[in-house]
C-alpha cells in the first residue's frame, strides 16, 4: 500500500522479516523523524468532521506520529465516520511524509470499545465474578473486530492491578483481589484481543504497572507501600503471566510511586524487570500524562527535558496522549547529549515493530462498508448479556428469591429507573461527562472543542439500555409494578420516604434497586479519582432500606456497585442481596433474569467484602499471622470475619461436592498434581458452581498466605447431574519468592483443599515436594481442568 522508497527498500518488502525491516527504516530516519514515533496527539487536534484539518494537523504530522488517542472515544463520531477519519489520516501520512509512516490509533476497552455505537460490557469486576476466562477471550475478541474495523489498532486494557482496598474507585476495572484469577482473566483477554496474528489482531495494553490498585489511604494515584516480595508474589505475578503465558503486546507504568520512585521514572521496574528478567519485548506506553507528572506531580524532575530524559531511560517508550515532554524537551535532551541516541533507536525501533507487526505498512486503511458488521450485531449484545448473567452474586437469599409470581411489587430506590447506573467508568457516556466536565470548569487543558463532529456532542443518549424498572415491568406483565425512587444516590433528600414505604407496605414484595453511579464527574460515587472513605451505601440509602425492611414486606436489595457496599444491618434488613456490578447495557435484562428465576445466579465474589472500610485491608490469603488480633481474635468494636469471604456466592440449586484424597506422594520440579473433585447438582433447577482449589504451605522460610488460589472452574449442572473434575495444578505454581528474591521451590507438605468458597473448604491431604535444596523454577499460573460429565 505504501511505494517503496528508494532509500529504504527493505522496509517496505513484506517478504523481508521485521527485524530487518525496522533496522532498514530506522537507518533512514532523522532525529525529527524518530522523535516523532515516540509521540501522540489527540484526534481533535488533527481532524474535523470533514476529516483531517491541515491548518491544526499539518505541523503535528510533518514527521509522522507514533500514536493517535481515542479517534472514537474523545469525538462524537459513529462507527463509519470514525472510520473515514481514519482513512484520511493515514491517507494523510502515507501519500504526505517522507517516509509514509501509519500511525497506531488507541483507544480505551475497559468494558468493551469506548465509542458511540459500541457494545457496553459489563464493568471488568463483574466479569471476574462470572469465573469464566472464556467470557473474557470472547469479549476481548469482540473488542478486537470492532477496533480493527474503525481503524484502532491498540486497546488500553487489561487493568491487571490486585486490589485489595475497595475504597479506591478504579476497583471496578480490576479482576478483585486474587492474582490467580487476575492472571487468568488478563490471559484470557489478551489472547482474545491479540488474536493468533497480529495482523488481524489488537495490540493488548497491561495497566498499571505496578502496585496502583494498593495505594495509601485507597486515594488516587497515591503512594503504595508494598515491599519487594510482596510486590513479585502478589502485584507483579499477573503481569508476569501477561507476558510470559499470553504474549503481551504492550504495558502501561502506574501513576504511583514505588519506595519513593514513580513507576514510570523506575529503570528497575520498567526494563530490568520487564524486559531484562521477563522478556518483554513489545512498547511501554505512559500512562495519560505521566511523563509530565514526573515533574508536575511527583517533582523527582525539573522540567520537561529533565521528565523526558528520566522516562525514556526507565524505558517507557511512546508518550500519551499528546506529546508534552517528547518532542522539543527530548530534541534539547538529545542534542545535550542527556539522552543516547542508542536508547532513542531502541524506543523508535520498538514502536515500528509493533507497526509491523500490526500489517499497517501493508494495510493501513479500512473498508468502510464492513464498518456495521462489528458495530453492535446481535452476537455481541447477546454475549453482552450473558457474561451479565454470570456475573450476578447472591450474596443472601432467606428464600425471598427467585419472585414466585408475585400479585404486586414495589420497585424502590435511585438505580431502578437508571440506564446510566448500569454503566461503568471507561464507558463512552461517563468520559464524554468528564472531558465535559473539564471544559466547562474552564480549565481546558484538552483545548477540545464542544458542538458536533469530532469535538463533543453534549447529548449523552443511552437510549438503547433498558432499566431494571422497564425489564421487571415487560416480564412480570400480570404483576401489578409500582415504582418510587425514595431517594437520590447522594444527598440527604428524605422527601420521597413515606411514599417509599407507602408503596412497599401495599406490595407483596419491595425490589430495592440501589447503588453507585460510576464515573468521574463531581456527582459520581466510583470510578477513576472518586475514592470513599466508608463502603456504607451513599447518601441516605441505608436509612431508606431500614425504613421499608420495617413495613414486613419482604425486602429484595439489588446493589448496582463497583465496590462491595452496605453496612452489616444493611444485609440483614434485607430478605435476600443481589450484587450486580456494573453490568453494562444488557445488564437489567440480566438482573431481572436472576430475580424471576429465568437462571439461577452462579457468580462468586472476586473480592473479600468488609463488614467495614476499619478492616481494610481485608482479603482470603493473607497471611498466618494476620487476619486477626492475637491471642483475642476480635476487634473490640467489631468481628474481625469478614460479611462474606472471597469466592462466596449462593444459588437457587443446592451441591454435593465429594474429593478425591491426595495420597501425600512426593513431586519433583516439572510434575503435575492431579486434584480430584465431583460436584452434584442435587436441587431442583439448573445452575451453576464454582469449584475452586486452594494450596497452604504450613511450614516454609518464607512466611506464607493462608491459602493460595491454584485453580477454579465453574460447570452447569441439571438436577441430578454431576461433573469430575480434574485439576492439573503444576508443581511449580507451589513456589514463592525466597530469601534471595528470586522464584523457588523449596522442599517439604504442601496442602491441598477444594469447596465453593474460600471459607468453605475440604482438605484434599498433600504433596511433598522432593530433594533437599531450594530449587529455583519459573513462576507459572495454570487452570487446566479436566471435566467428565456424568
Amino acid at each position: 500500500m505504501i511505494p517503496r522508497s528508494a532509500s529504504t527498500p527493505i522496509a517496505h518488502d513484506r517478504s523481508a522479516s521485521v527485524p530487518d525491516r525496522v533496522a532498514d527504516l530506522l537507518a533512514a530516519m532523522t532525529v525529527d523523524e524518530k522523535i516523532a514515533q515516540l509521540g501522540s496527539a489527540w484526534i481533535f487536534q488533527l481532524a474535523s468532521p470533514d476529516g483531517i484539518d491541515l491548518d491544526r494537523a499539518g505541523p503535528l504530522l510533518a514527521d509522522g506520529i507514533g500514536h493517535v488517542t481515542r479517534l472514537s472515544g474523545a469525538s462524537s463520531l459513529g462507527a463509519t465516520d470514525a472510520a473515514r477519519v481514519a482513512n484520511d489520516l493515514q491517507r494523510y501520512l502515507v501519500e504526505h511524509t517522507r517516509l509514509g509512516i501509519p500511525a497506531i490509533i488507541h483507544e480505551e476497552i475497559c468494558s468493551g470499545l469506548m465509542a458511540r455505537e459500541a457494545t457496553v460490557f459489563p464493568q471488568a469486576i463483574g466479569v471476574a465474578a462470572s469465573f469464566r476466562p472464556e467470557h473474557n477471550r470472547a469479549l476481548a475478541d469482540a473488542v478486537r473486530r470492532q477496533m480493527r474495523g474503525i481503524g484502532a489498532h491498540h486497546g488500553l486494557s487489561p487493568v491487571l492491578d490486585v486490589c485489595r482496598d475497595p475504597r479506591w474507585g478504579r476497583l471496578e476495572e480490576t479482576y478483585g483481589e486474587d492474582p490467580d484469577l487476575i492472571a487468568h482473566m488478563g490471559v484470557a483477554f489478551i489472547r482474545g484481543l491479540q488474536g493468533d496474528d497480529l495482523t488481524e489482531g489488537v495490540v493488548a495494553t497491561a495497566k498499571h504497572f505496578v502496585g496502583y490498585g494498593a495505594s495509601e489511604g485507597g486515594l488516587n494515584w497515591a503512594p503504595a507501600h508494598l515491599p519487594e516480595r510482596e510486590l513479585r508474589d502478589v502485584y507483579l505475578r499477573p503481569f508476569e503471566a501477561a507476558v510470559r503465558d499470553a504474549g503481551l503486546a504492550s504495558v502501561m507504568n502506574a501513576y504511583n510511586e514505588l519506595d519513593g520512585v514513580p513507576c514510570g521514572a523506575s529503570h528497575w521496574l520498567l526494563t530490568e524487570v520487564l524486559r531484562d528478567e521477563w522478556g518483554f519485548d513489545g512498547t511501554v506506553v505512559a500512562d495519560y500524562f505521566a511523563v509530565n507528572q514526573l515533574d508536575q506531580y511527583h517533582h523527582v524532575v525539573s522540567g520537561s527535558e529533565e521528565a523526558a530524559t528520566t522516562a525514556l531511560t526507565a524505558g517507557i517508550d511512546v508518550e500519551l496522549p499528546s506529546t508534552d515532554c517528547y518532542g522539543e524537551p527530548l530534541r534539547r535532551a538529545i542534542a545535550s547529549g542527556a539522552v543516547a541516541m542508542t536508547t532513542v533507536d531502541a524506543a523508535v525501533a520498538r514502536v515500528l515493530d509493533s507497526k509491523f507487526r500490526l500489517g499497517l505498512f501493508e494495510q493501513p486503511f479500512v473498508d468502510l462498508g464492513r464498518v456495521h458488521v462489528h458495530t453492535r450485531p446481535p452476537e455481541q449484545v447477546e454475549l453482552a448479556r450473558s457474561i451479565a448473567r454470570d456475573s450476578l452474586v447472591l450474596l443472601k437469599n432467606d428464600g425471598a428469591l427467585p419472585l414466585q409470581c408475585p400479585a404486586s411489587v414495589a420497585v424502590i430506590g435511585p438505580n431502578a429507573s437508571s440506564e446510566r447506573s448500569l454503566l461503568g467508568d471507561y464507558t463512552y457516556v461517563a468520559h464524554v461527562e468528564s472531558l465535559i466536565e473539564v471544559l466547562k470548569s474552564g480549565d481546558n487543558v484538552f483545548a477540545m472543542p464542544l458542538g458536533d463532529g469530532i469535538g463533543l456532542d453534549e447529548t449523552t443518549d443511552v437510549g438503547h439500555v433498558a432499566t431494571v424498572l422497564d425489564q421487571l415491568r415487560d416480564r412480570l406483565s400480570e404483576t401489578a409494578v409500582t415504582h418510587t425512587d425514595g431517594c437520590a444516590i447522594v444527598g440527604d433528600d428524605r422527601s420521597g420516604f413515606d411514599a417509599a414505604v407507602a408503596a412497599a407496605a401495599a406490595a407483596d414484595v419491595a425490589v430495592l434497586v440501589m447503588g453507585e453511579r460510576s464515573g468521574l464527574t463531581s456527582d459520581c460515587t466510583t470510578g477513576e479519582s472518586r475514592d470513599v472513605s466508608s463502603l456504607g451505601l451513599p447518601g441516605v440509602q441505608e436509612e431508606l432500606v431500614f425504613a421499608v425492611a420495617a413495613t414486613g414486606t419482604p425486602v429484595v436489595l439489588v446493589l448496582i456497585a463497583g465496590r462491595p457496599l452496605g453496612s452489616p444491618e444493611v444485609h440483614e434488613a434485607a430478605d435476600a442481596v443481589l450484587m450486580a456490578w456494573l453490568p453494562g447495557e444488557q445488564g437489567a435484562a440480566a438482573i431481572v433474569d436472576a430475580l424471576i428465576g429465568t437462571v439461577s445466579p452462579g457468580g462468586k465474589l472476586p473480592v473479600t467484602y468488609p463488614r467495614s472500610s476499619g478492616q481494610i485491608p481485608l482479603f482470603h490469603g493473607h497471611k498466618v499471622s494476620g487476619g486477626r488480633s492475637h491471642w483475642k481474635g476480635e476487634y473490640v468494636d467489631l468481628s474481625n470475619e469478614p460479611l462474606y469471604p472471597f469466592g462466596h456466592g449462593l444459588s437457587y440449586a443446592a451441591f454435593e461436592l465429594e474429593v478425591d484424597a491426595l495420597d501425600g506422594r512426593t513431586v519433583d520440579p516439572g510434575d503435575v498434581v492431579d486434584v480430584v473433585a465431583t460436584i452434584t447438582n442435587v436441587g431442583t433447577c439448573r445452575a451453576d458452581e464454582v469449584v475452586q482449589v486452594y494450596s497452604r504451605d504450613p511450614v516454609a522460610s518464607i512466611t506464607r498466605p493462608v491459602r493460595q488460589l491454584q485453580g477454579f472452574e465453574r460447570v452447569s449442572l441439571d438436577p441430578g447431574e454431576h461433573a469430575r473434575l480434574t485439576f492439573h495444578v503444576p508443581v511449580d505454581a507451589l513456589g514463592f519468592t525466597g530469601r534471595e528474591m528470586t522464584y523457588v521451590l523449596e522442599p517439604g507438605d504442601v496442602q491441598f483443599l477444594v469447596g465453593t468458597s474460600s471459607a468453605e473448604l475440604h482438605p484434599v491431604g498433600h504433596v511433598v515436594i522432593g530433594g533437599a535444596a531450594v530449587v529455583p523454577v519459573r513462576r507459572v499460573t495454570s487452570n487446566d481442568v479436566t471435566v467428565e460429565r456424568g
